[in-house]
């Protein structure tokens, strides 16, 4: 798999679970879905970005924080890293990220761009 990470984002890091545990276990879930779950429980403190509900219900089953595509994205407004939500959330529909119009407008309105 090609890394689409560039080398100029030193905050992130591209890493392979130590333990294939997990992966054996929770066979229902995609790789990509089961690798992080297993980095999640290898690396004390972290938070795993789940949209799947069957990879938050193994998330809990586990004991591992997670959040998902939205949440990340309040937070990232709640503590300055954007100003706005809207657009993005426009990028990921075109990318086909499947967002309820219900959501769409709860999630803005809790970024405070929609009126209460």
């Amino acid at each position: 798999m090609p890394n689409v990470i560039s080398d100029t984002s030193p905050w992130i890091t591209i890493r392979q679970p130590l333990s294939g545990a997990i992966l054996s276990i929770v066979t229902e879930l995609g790789m990509g879905e089961r690798e992080a779950l297993a980095l999640t429980v290898e690396i004390p403190d972290s938070l795993v970005i789940l949209d799947d509900a069957l990879g938050r219900r193994y998330a809990r089953l586990i004991g591992v924080q997670f959040t998902g595509t939205l949440g990340l994205l309040l937070k990232g407004k709640q503590v300055g890293y954007m100003t706005t939500i809207a657009p993005i959330l426009d990028q990921l529909d075109a990318l086909r990220f499947r967002l309820d119009p219900s959501t769409r407008a709860a999630v803005l309105k809790l970024a405070g761009e929609l009126p209460v």
